[in-house]
């Protein structure tokens, strides 16, 4: 007689994604789901409760992820083999995986069908089945154009690869170099951009030691790596010569960047480099031709060299000195030196305490503010030079005097051409770091839905007479969910597009604000369920909007409140100081202290990575483009939620 099945429990907090496992698991005939779950601690419960051999475990989930629980699963259930399965590629989150005890790491990107066979190699030998169920059948081949044969591809799975394939080509087409690389520097992805730049084909910078390529330089890479990976450094700039193909070589900037888990740990790091060898060039003939011009200044212009008393009278007085400061010798020897200084300068007696600096040092020396005869101010480079007699008696000072203000002026020039540059730095890295965000929040929304799809579509097609009523109609649920949230991600992305480039149009009409949020909230309910919301429609306004805009900014907050809060969620509307309001507020402890500063920004997620993190950021947007807004106001004490409040311009009475 064949043994019992292994036991196995599914934790992943899409629904959709746990229908599939657990249906392809059971059709598998390898393995018995006892359970299934959709965040850590009901991990931990159900790992305790069934005690199972396996525990197919998400890492990014709500509440507790899937690396905190790891450790209280295995405290409750030994025995149990946890393996990871994460939408993330595998990086260095299986290793940190397999030192809190997991038994293996499955990326979601693993075809479906192999699922039950990968969980079975994690048990030891002695947990093997004693029997196995018929294989799957297999795609059946077809002819290509070469003659050989390849497995048929469904039309649902080219759709995802055309769909995804879009997204790679941000990266592959990015004018600026960049790659992905180990935590050691290792390349393991690099775009045209940056083959390009160093002389190579893309796949031929795959496996080389980024070290490699700095000319030498190889200890500013390690120095980097190990910031972001022992001292949590979040942005690490290198400037160096790379030793490419490329001759002559060339001078770059790079910035590296860590990939880090839900822990804060680095799974790998985001390199972008920049050819900055004509910016170099640039800055270093604009340093010599300054130069130049410095030198040819001093050699024209003349000194203004004169004497003074031992009190500070002018004794002498020669043809530079009139030329910069405007008297001649008869106007100006016998007064006191401290006419050439502003009247600040005087009041402090500042001339004063120059005359005694260097008649106890020997020497004093400064730049500062001076007066000509006519009053203009020029910026002097001052030397005074304390003269003493063969017999050791001081007789006075020697004063030599130039005009800097042309120097001056081109080290302001300098100074504000500096600081351009360095905020057009910082644009550019604002910009970069957007970037690489996007592709990562973008690339994990994508995936489960695109699995989801491709996996159900799959089931239904090669088991359709093997699933019941119920599996079939959770299957199809599953798909049009996912289907609907793909619908979602490109509509806030076009939304998110044309509000950055204001291209976005409203067709403005006088409308009921009962009706608009009724509408938007009947929409939710259709596409988001996730529990009860209340509404309070009256009094009813008229607001000055695009409907269709107006419904989409009700649908994001109410859906909102419905993912990150607690229902029920209540919605109200009311009228005051000449504006609208739409007030949406859940059951639950409101939103912490340290995610509203950036509640409303582009990409900005408070539940580590769920959601795209534009909902918000287009609500506010799209109510601003109609003179209105969004804004949250903090809880109180006896009512810790929140409100979300929506203001919107009443249309003319």
């Amino acid at each position: 007689m064949p043994g019992p099945l292994p036991t196995v429990v599914v934790i992943d907090d899409s629904t959709e994604v746990r229908a599939v496992i657990t249906a392809r698991l059971r059709l598998s005939g390898l393995l018995e789901v006892v359970g299934e779950g959709g965040d850590g601690t009901e991990a931990v419960g159900l790992a305790f409760r069934h005690q199972p051999s396996l525990l197919l475990l998400d890492l990014s989930m709500p509440v507790m992820d899937g690396l905190d629980a790891l450790p209280g699963i295995l405290a409750v259930s030994p025995d149990t083999r946890v393996v990871v399965y994460s939408g993330f590629e595998e990086g260095g989150l299986a290793q940190s995986a397999q030192e809190l005890g997991a038994a293996g790491f499955i990326e979601k990107s693993l075809p479906i069908d192999r699922l039950a066979e990968e969980l079975l190699a994690k048990l030891p030998e002695h947990h093997a089945p004693q029997h196995h169920a018929p294989s799957a059948p297999r795609e059946r081949p077809v002819r290509s154009s070469t003659g050989s044969d390849q497995p048929t591809v469904s039309s649902d799975q080219q759709v995802l690869d055309e769909h995804l394939e879009r997204f790679r080509e941000v990266f592959e087409q990015a004018a600026i170099g960049m790659a992905t690389m180990t935590l050691t520097g290792s390349i393991v992805r690099a775009n045209r951009a940056l083959s390009d730049l160093m002389g190579f084909k893309p796949h031929e910078l795959v496996g080389l030691d980024y070290g490699r390529l700095t000319s030498g330089r190889g200890d500013l890479l390690d120095a980097a790596l190990f910031d972001i990976t022992h001292m949590s450094a979040d942005i690490v700039h290198l400037e160096h010569d790379i030793n490419g193909s490329i001759d002559p070589p060339r001078k770059v900037l790079a910035t590296l960047a860590p990939v880090r888990d839900s822990r804060g740990q680095a799974l790998y790091v985001f390199l972008q480099v920049q050819d900055i060898t004509r910016q170099r060039a640039a800055e270093e003939e604009l340093r010599r031709s300054e130069e130049r011009f410095r030198l040819l200044v001093e050699a024209v212009r003349d000194y203004a060299i004169f004497m003074l008393d031992p009190y500070g009278h002018v004794a002498s007085w020669n043809a530079g000195a009139e030329r910069i400061k405007g008297y001649t010798a008869s106007e100006i020897i016998g007064q006191h030196f401290r006419v050439f200084y502003p009247g600040e300068k005087r009041e402090e007696q500042h001339p004063e305490y120059e005359l005694q600096q260097a008649l106890r040092t020997g020497q004093y020396g400064e730049e500062g503010w001076r007066l000509r005869k006519d009053g203009t101010r020029f910026w002097a480079n001052v030397l005074i030079t304390a003269v003493f007699n063969e017999m050791g008696e001081h007789i006075g000072f020697a004063k030599v005097t130039r005009d800097m203000t042309e120097r001056r002026q081109a080290e302001e020039l300098r100074a504000a051409a500096s600081a351009a540059l360095e905020e057009a730095n910082e644009q550019l890295r604002r910009a970069a770091e957007e970037q690489k965000q996007f592709l990562a929040v973008t690339a994990h929304e994508l995936r489960t839905p695109a699995a989801v799809l491709d996996g159900t579509a799959d089931t239904l097609r090669r088991h359709w007479a093997e699933l019941t009523d119920d599996d079939r109609t959770r299957l199809l649920d599953s798909m049009s969910s996912s289907a609907a949230r793909l619908q979602r991600l490109v509509n806030d992305l076009m939304t998110a597009s044309r509000l950055d480039a204001d291209s976005l149009p409203l067709r403005q009409a006088a409308t009921s604000l009962a009706v608009l949020v009724a509408t938007a909230i009947e929409t939710v309910r259709a596409t988001r369920p996730g529990g009860p919301i209340t509404t309070q429609l009256e009094p009813d306004v008229d607001v000055l909007v695009d409907p269709g805009r107006v419904v989409q900014v009700i649908e994001n907050l109410v859906g909102n409140a419905l993912h990150h809060g607690t229902p029920p969620v209540d919605v109200r509307i009311g009228a005051g100081d000449d504006v609208a309001r739409v007030e949406i507020t859940d059951a639950g402890q409101g939103v912490p202290p340290e995610v509203r500063e950036r509640l409303f920004q582009r990409f900005s997620t408070g539940d580590g990575v769920h959601g795209t993190g534009l909902g918000l950021y287009i609500a506010r947007e799209l109510a601003r483009a109609h003179g209105g807004d969004v804004s949250y106001e903090p809880g109180t004490p006896e009512r810790p939620a929140g409100t979300f409040v929506l203001t919107l311009p009443l249309a003319p009475g």
